[in-house]
């Protein structure tokens, strides 16, 4: 069994607002193995990616540890957190925006290299970019190309060759293929899973699309409003889904087929503000199971077998 390469514990992030504390973050603890993939699901503003920019310190968390490779990483100072760098990176969700338009595909993939003084002849440093464009399935054509005159789907290869230059063991992947047309979407994940059975790397991938998700990871956390509420390898979580809230986001799954249809799950009720959220489960207003103990005690994580974690009373019973 290999150790994990990467665990958080009880990681917090809140924000202060005009009318309170939100609570983007809160209390989420997980660990990923070297050489698999995390997937993250839940629903736009549930806290999936500022889960991942707090573990990179690309946001300063309010609470909790990151270990990576048992490195405490929110005790590192500026340098050595520059160092760490070159072993945690991370793929943004828009290609566009995350590449600067006044640097050319060579440019944008060279500069961590220069950055992080990895190579530091020219020469050397243009066959290495050539190379890495070659890894991800850029044409050597492209070399003095700008983002603009590229396609979504080449502009998040860029991103994910830009990611790979420092050589890096574990990668935040944020929501990469929600911007692109599907048939791209399947390429960029099959570049992925290749890159990772060549490079062992380790990935936190973050997504709302549960058959990405599904396909794609070896393990799977759901997020609602700052809280994991369930956790389990993702066949487990697929087969034997036990949170309410996870239930009705895989009945949400289209099938295509007119005999095999799931029953659609409608989720009702009024979402709990995250701010300054009230000590109860945070799925109770729109839980069809909610009780009474639901509304004012919040539930933990607990393990139930078959590495199956859930955060819900019912499932005490």
């Amino acid at each position: 069994m290999s150790e994990p390469l990467l665990r958080v514990e009880g990681l917090t992030k809140h924000f202060s607002t005009k009318k309170g504390l939100l609570h983007a973050v809160d209390n989420v603890s997980f660990t990923i193995d070297k050489g698999r993939t995390l997937g993250m699901v839940g629903e736009s503003g549930c806290g999936k990616s500022t889960t991942g920019r707090a573990i990179l310190r690309l946001i300063e968390p309010t609470a909790g540890n990151v270990l990576f490779d048992n490195i405490d990483v929110r005790s590192l100072d500026a340098a050595k957190l520059r160092r760490m760098r070159t072993r945690m990176q991370i793929v943004f969700q828009d290609p566009f925006s995350s590449l600067n338009p006044r640097m050319t595909v060579s440019q944008a993939i060279e500069e961590p290299i220069k950055l992080h003084g990895i190579i530091t002849d020219p020469q050397e440093r243009e066959e290495r970019v050539l190379e890495l464009m070659e890894t991800v399935g850029l044409a050597p054509r492209l070399f003095n190309t700008y983002p603009h005159e590229l396609d979504g789907g080449r502009r998040q290869r860029i991103g994910i060759a830009r990611a790979l230059a420092v050589n890096p063991d574990f990668v935040v992947c944020d929501e990469p293929v929600s911007a692109l047309d599907v048939s791209i979407q399947a390429q960029i994940l099959n570049l992925m899973e290749d890159l990772q059975d060549e490079l062992g790397l380790t990935y936190l991938f973050i997504t709302h699309d549960l058959s990405v998700v599904h396909h794609f990871s070896d393990d799977i956390a759901v997020m609602y409003l700052g809280k994991l509420f369930e956790k389990a390898p993702s066949d487990e979580l697929f087969d034997h889904p036990m949170h309410p809230y996870t239930q009705a986001l895989l009945s949400a799954i289209p099938v295509p087929s007119l005999h095999n249809r799931k029953k659609r799950i409608i989720m009702k009720g009024e979402i709990t503000s995250p701010i300054n959220p009230p000590k109860a489960c945070r799925f109770a207003q729109r839980c069809p199971y909610a009780t009474e103990r639901c509304t004012c005690e919040e539930p933990e994580l607990r393990d139930y077998g078959n590495g199956h974690s859930v955060a819900c009373f019912l499932c005490e019973k």
